[in-house]
């Protein structure tokens, strides 16, 4: 944990998760299903997910489900067809639940998607303010470099977020693994979101 410290990936100027709450609380809070948080990215909810009609008017070519096989997300490639790539991620919206498992796949399965010319990608489930946003963030931070507050107020430019606070503990620490080992993050990421600094 000392390591940590010195290192700098917990010092005294990192945001705690009251400090991130804070952050998501400000601003205007966008009430649309769907929205374009960055160049051909959307982040929405299930109502857009399940109505393959407004997906094809967005034009999307690709969906990442973060409640693949949860109750009215059941997305697949069946019910998408041939014209849409579909990645599902059965996450639970729960403080408890290890989303950061799925942050270094999601991430580059969206940047794979967003470097295929024409490709508009679509991240979703139930209401798609807490997991979808979630891997959202972390696709920022891990291929655009942004910090977790950055990459929330960037989203928070386009769309109303708000991950749990389980899941906000979780980036945090990825990026710092990510950016200050030799070692693969996601092999040891996932193990050490727990020690995020949280004084409530």
């Amino acid at each position: 944990m000392n390591n940590l410290q010195e290192n700098g990936g917990l010092s005294s100027g990192s945001p705690s998760v009251k400090d991130l709450v804070r952050v998501l609380y400000g601003g205007k809070r966008f009430g649309n299903h769907v929205n374009e948080v960055w160049p051909n990215l959307f982040i929405g909810d299930m109502s857009v997910a399940n109505d393959r009609y407004s997906l094809w008017k967005l034009g999307i070519t690709h969906v990442l489900n973060a409640a693949h096989g949860k109750m009215h997300c059941q997305g697949s490639h069946g019910f998408y067809g041939p014209t849409v790539d579909y990645y599902g991620v059965p996450a639970d919206d729960s403080p408890s639940f290890d989303l950061s498992r799925y942050f270094f796949p999601s991430a580059d399965y969206i940047q794979n998607a967003l470097n295929t010319t024409g490709a508009r990608v679509f991240v979703h489930c139930a209401v798609g303010v807490s997991r979808s946003a979630s891997l959202v963030l972390a696709y920022l931070m891990i291929h655009h470099h942004y910090t977790l507050e950055e990459a929330i107020n960037k989203v928070k430019e386009h769309r109303w977020i708000f991950p749990n606070r389980g899941f906000l503990k979780q980036p945090l620490l990825t990026v710092f693994v990510y950016s200050n080992t030799d070692i693969s993050p996601h092999i040891i990421a996932p193990t050490l979101y727990i020690h995020i600094h949280d004084p409530e």
